[in-house]
């Protein structure tokens, strides 16, 4: 982190399946990099998704917190005061107002609608109903920025995702819009993601670098910290469409809470005692001054 900067982190859970292991590993991580910069953590759950949105889920989120012994020091206190309190929902107008920022760049934005049967796309309107909106990444973007995981890292942003979609179909703001206001609004100033997620970080980069609004989100004020994943037996990495009916994610974990403090402690490269409890994770992680 840059000198004199505050840590500011977040645990950002989507309530549209029950937390997996890829899931506790990521908020045991986030907690434990919080916590020894002497930083705040926010919960700051995406809930945008109502279509795969359940009430167990979004009780899931809370459980595994408590089950993982890790706390925070904003967000809801459960399920009830989310709803209320802390929802997507009530940050709407702040994503639709970067969304027509967005749309008055000329050349920046398209709509489109695709075909599910055969894939072909269409251009229409930014106003046409039922028309998702992207936004154009011109030929040949790169965006490079040093993770504190990976390294010096180069996403081919321009290749990966080219026309990425900011608004859906349902006209709601997407993920990278949503998580660029979010992450502005709460201060964030380290994020812990997936290597999986290296893609959005630069997707998110871009957008911001494209409106003096959101100018605050970038790397020399954020610091992106990209983790492996964790897969399965057959090397696939752990998601929540895996998930079958009667999956209770990681509270069904076989090993309890070792597993996931065991793969945190693989991941951090610390020494095999590190994994027996929370506490020993963060005595060897302030050993090692990993941060």
């Amino acid at each position: 982190m840059p000198k004199n900067q505050p840590v500011v982190s977040r645990l950002a859970p989507t309530p549209s399946g029950y937390l997996h292991l890829g899931n506790a590993v990521n908020f045991v991580l986030t907690w434990l990099l919080t916590r020894q910069a002497g930083g705040t953590l926010h919960l700051r759950i995406d809930d945008l998704d109502r279509t795969r949105l359940r009430p167990a889920y979004l009780d899931n989120i809370f459980r595994v917190i408590d089950w993982l012994g890790i706390d925070y020091d904003h967000g809801p206190s459960g399920p009830d005061d989310f709803l209320r309190h802390h929802s997507q929902l009530l940050h709407l107008p702040e994503y639709n107002r970067l969304l027509r920022r967005m749309a008055q760049q000329p050349g920046l934005v398209h709509a489109s609608t695709r075909s599910r049967t055969n894939g072909t796309e269409t251009l229409v309107s930014l106003e046409m109903p039922g028309a998702a909106w992207r936004a154009h990444v011109p030929v040949g973007t790169k965006i490079s920025f040093q993770d504190a995981c990976q390294g010096e890292s180069s996403v081919p942003l321009g290749a990966l995702m080219p026309d990425f979609v900011i608004r859906k179909k349902d006209g709601v703001a997407a993920y990278q819009i949503t998580s660029v206001v979010d992450d502005l609004r709460l201060g964030t100033t380290l994020i812990v993601r997936g290597l999986d997620l290296q893609p959005s970080t630069a997707a998110q980069l871009w957008l911001a670098a494209q409106l003096s609004e959101a100018a605050a989100f970038n790397t020399s004020r954020i610091q992106f910290y990209h983790h492996a994943l964790l897969t399965n037996a057959s090397g696939q990495k752990l998601s929540k469409s895996q998930q079958r009916p009667l999956d209770a994610g990681v509270l069904g974990q076989a090993q309890g809470q070792q597993a996931v403090f065991r793969a945190v402690a693989e991941l951090l490269k610390l020494p095999a005692e590190a994994a027996g409890s929370l506490q020993a994770l963060q005595k060897q992680l302030a050993l090692g001054n990993l941060t």
